[in-house]
């Protein structure tokens, strides 16, 4: 009787084989890049359509309007709590530890960020942001926190109609959904080498930069964010029917795939699909999880926090307690404006460092390694969607 391998084990052995090859091959095994871009490519392209359909069918399920605003208050709630304790634990390990403290700015990292990096948005900019002008734009974009706002307006449009009609596009829209979850699933089949290519690239061109005050940046940012997912795995034993580890090896092949991409977009489909297999109710995560890929990033909040404090203890900048007040609603309003892509984060880094009138070279340092952090940070904050769907979905089932 031969041994099956799942999805999961797949996966793993692609990666495993990643990791020898980008060790063997070093910075040569970047030529295999196309290989994990092109996975990437595919995810984003099932993705997009995806979040859109899905969250239609999941709104057009529910009872009335009244719950779909219940369900935004306890969603936006958890976002918006959990993103604070990010920040200030980001803030927290990098005050501990250090790292900035032995770093030296010399003249050539200087000068290898030159010019205006953006400006802070406003908040009314932010909110402006939220609302397509252009339909066709927002799906060729993958703006999905756009697409979740036009998803919502349909939805609710839908439940006003009569039942005939409200009828025949809610399953229009299931097996719109359902169709795209097809195509999430034939993608799945080349994660294994997507994945691994991604792994190799990582591991070839990386591998050797974890020493000195990097090694501390990353212990701290490490740090932090394993204080988030054990908060995570207590929220789950507690609050929610789930147990921590069988969650986790039962969305094994979702944090195989956040940690590949560093892609919260890319991610989703796939989180999509797991959140059914474990009961969590349509209409809950096809809410909840695309609103969080754009909304909720408590990995990306502990490094912002962590790349401003390093900044200041390189450049010899100490800060106020009222300062903390500010840097802690800068970088909650920042972090939601990270547009769930790789490298999303590292952007949004630059601003906040800028916007705090912090030299922002030591950004080109970090940015040295940020592959490495970026794939703890979308772990994190996907894991922090799925864990908030289970809440939710928990609350939810109390009131039935």
């Amino acid at each position: 009787m031969g041994l099956k391998v799942g999805p999961g084990g797949r996966i793993l052995i692609g990666m495993l084989a990643g990791v020898v090859l980008g060790a063997v091959l070093g910075e040569r095994v970047a030529a295999i890049q196309p290989l994990g871009d092109l996975f990437i490519a595919l995810l984003v392209l099932a993705a997009v359509p995806l979040v859109f359909f899905n969250l239609l069918a999941g709104l057009t399920s529910l009872a009335d309007t009244r719950t779909l605003g219940r369900l935004a208050g306890k969603t936006l709630g958890y976002f918006l709590t959990t993103d604070l304790i990010a920040l200030s634990l980001g803030l927290g390990a990098v005050a501990l530890l250090r790292p900035g403290d032995e770093m030296q700015l010399t003249e050539p990292v200087a000068d290898a960020v030159s010019g205006p990096v953006g400006d802070a948005p406003s908040v009314g900019e932010v909110l402006l942001d939220m609302i397509p002008t252009n339909v066709f734009r927002a799906f060729a974009d993958g703006n999905v926190v756009q697409l979740v706002v036009l998803a919502l307006l349909l939805g609710v449009a839908t439940m006003a109609l009569r039942d005939g009609p409200r009828t025949r596009l809610a399953t229009l829209f299931e097996d719109a959904a359902r169709l795209f979850r097809r195509l999430v699933h034939m993608v799945l089949w080349t994660a294994p080498v997507g994945i691994g290519a991604l792994v190799a690239v990582t591991v070839g061109r990386y591998g050797a930069d974890l020493i000195g005050p990097m090694a501390r940046f990353l212990a701290g940012v490490w740090g932090a964010q394993i204080v988030i997912v054990t908060g995570y795995m207590l929220l789950l034993r507690f609050f929610t029917d789930y147990r921590p580890w069988p969650f986790l090896r039962s969305t094994g092949s979702l944090w195989a795939t956040t940690a590949a991409t560093t892609s919260s977009l890319a991610s989703l489909s796939v989180g999509l699909e797991l959140a059914r297999r474990l009961g969590i109710p349509r209409g809950v995560f096809s809410f909840v999880l695309p609103l969080g890929a754009q909304l909720n990033k408590d990995g990306t909040s502990v490094m912002l926090t962590a790349v401003l404090l390093f900044t200041a203890q390189a450049a010899g900048v100490t800060f106020s307690p009222a300062d903390f007040v500010t840097i802690l609603l800068l970088g909650l309003l920042l972090s939601h404006g990270t547009g769930g892509v790789p490298a999303g984060g590292f952007v949004v880094a630059l601003i906040y460092v800028q916007a705090l009138n912090l030299p922002i070279e030591v950004a080109a340092i970090v940015g040295g390694i940020y592959r490495l952090v970026d794939m703890s940070n979308t772990t994190v904050n996907i894991m922090g969607d799925m864990v908030g769907a289970s809440l939710v979905a928990r609350s939810e089932a109390r009131r039935a």
